[in-house]
């Protein structure tokens, strides 16, 4: 299926571009979310009396995210978990306990915009953790898994 883009995706495209995607990714994920259109000659001609305005947009969401970023990128977040005595925790930390703790230090940040590449944190240690702003806007936090008896 043929879609425009109303917004610069990773690995897909710029804002403005038609690209060529499985139906059902267009259907199910990028449609719903606003995030492409159809591409018919309706829309397309919609698309380019819009984009200048579509433009200013993204441009903003993408000074908002620098200036979040700004804030975010080295921060260290301490998180005391129960540890046997090996350091492997019981239970583990993950993407939604990250944006809890960073919730309290007053940062607003999604679940989904956490990387964990490889998975939840299951033993006492530092690691490095990136978190997704935007497209364009990705930062570094290191995250100190405590452990406690």
């Amino acid at each position: 299926m043929q879609v425009i883009l109303m917004e610069k995706l990773a690995n897909l495209g710029n804002l403005g571009d038609v690209v060529k995607v499985k139906d059902g990714y267009a259907r199910n994920y990028l449609i719903p979310q606003g995030k492409a259109k159809r591409a018919t000659e309706e829309n397309l001609k919609s698309f380019e009396a819009r984009r200048a305005e579509l433009e200013k947009a993204q441009a903003a969401a993408l000074v908002q995210a620098q200036e979040r970023g700004a804030k975010l990128d080295g921060l260290a977040l301490k998180m005391p978990m129960k540890a046997g005595v090996d350091g492997k925790l019981f239970g583990s930390v993950t993407n939604h306990d990250i944006v809890d703790a960073l919730k309290a230090q007053g940062h607003e940040v999604e679940r989904a915009q956490i990387r964990m590449p490889d998975g939840s944190l299951k033993a006492v240690g530092e690691y490095p953790l990136q978190i997704a702003l935007h497209t364009d806007v990705v930062v570094t936090i290191t995250v100190a898994v405590t452990g406690e008896a």
